[in-house]
């Protein structure tokens, strides 16, 4: 099976959620994912679904906080290693799907360099399909990727005093 790379960006709401959805329809086909997540780090409702798949690797690259200003030399080293092991991943190539999550916001925060990201579409072996989320795609990551999906946010009610609940948005 040939492996496309696909995008889903935008300043809406879903774009690790849809990836995650496309985790659990792959693991339900048998198929082998594996899921870096840059800058997250923490017990999310999804790591505990997803660890219930044997076929289903996540492994964290961050310290959970909220980068604002120049980032620091830890959070350069943990997306180094998230961009490190994404590349042992690809050099393996024992799993089918591979996600890069939140690998855009990397870029954009400055913790990971734009020509690391994109010459992961490069490494890529052809029987893998990557996923990158995040908002703030690049327009060069838009044009080599195959599916862009771009998340618009019209209303939330983060806006209203809605915090984060667990089971839905953590």
């Amino acid at each position: 099976m040939k492996g496309y790379v696909q995008v889903y960006t935008g300043d809406g709401k879903g774009k690790t959620t849809a990836s995650l959805g496309l985790a659990l329809r792959a693991a339900g086909a048998g198929l082998k994912v594996f899921i870096v997540q840059f800058l997250k780090k923490g017990d999310y409702s999804e790591i505990n679904a997803l660890s219930k798949f044997n076929n289903v690797t996540v492994v964290q690259y961050g310290s959970g906080i909220f980068l604002r200003g120049k980032p620091s030399e830890k959070d350069m080293a943990d997306a180094m290693a998230g961009f490190k092991k994404l590349c042992e991943v690809f050099e393996k190539n024992e799993h089918d799907v591979v996600i890069a999550d939140e690998a855009n916001v990397a870029v954009m925060c400055g913790v990971l360099d734009e020509k690391k990201l994109l010459s992961l579409i490069d490494l890529k072996p052809e029987n893998i399909e990557l996923i990158i989320t995040g908002r703030g795609a690049t327009e060069i990551l838009i044009q080599k990727a195959d599916l862009v999906t771009e998340m618009k946010e019209v209303k939330h009610y983060y806006y209203q005093g809605v915090s984060a609940r667990i089971g839905l948005e953590k």
